[in-house]
């Protein structure tokens, strides 16, 4: 499973979720992947040097997945597209990057952006619960 990077904020930042509660229980699981455009999301907005290198540690301990290749990059253009043409605006390019990898890769995500709940309306992107 892939957890976007509004959780792992929140989750660093100790707000509590049913997404951040979902999160502790896959961490104790260990059943989390993560992207590399997740972990770069995530690490930018710390500004503790020690906050920074315990997350840093955290997220590189996971299984990592290099997104934005060619194929990836055209795919998520190609939903953009599809998703404005019904009517949907999404607000970051990289969540419409996000979604298109796991729908082509079959992965579920698990989210609390709203913007994945309307993707999912029109893409068969998975949610997790």
């Amino acid at each position: 499973m892939i957890v976007d990077s509004c959780v792992w904020i929140d989750y660093f930042n100790g707000i509590k979720s049913k997404e951040t509660n979902r999160l502790d229980q896959l961490l104790a699981e260990g059943e989390i992947e993560i992207l590399d455009i997740i972990i770069t999301e995530v690490l930018q907005g710390f500004r503790s040097d020690t906050d920074f290198a315990i997350a840093k540690n955290l997220l590189s301990e996971l299984t990592t997945f290099e997104v934005l290749g060619k194929t990836c990059a055209l795919q998520s253009a190609e939903n953009f597209r599809s998703l404005r043409k019904n009517g949907v605006t999404i607000r970051k390019t990289i969540d419409v990057i996000i979604a298109t990898y796991c729908i082509e890769n079959d992965k579920s995500l698990l989210a609390s952006d709203r913007d994945f709940n309307l993707i999912a309306k029109h893409l068969p992107l998975k949610l997790a619960e």
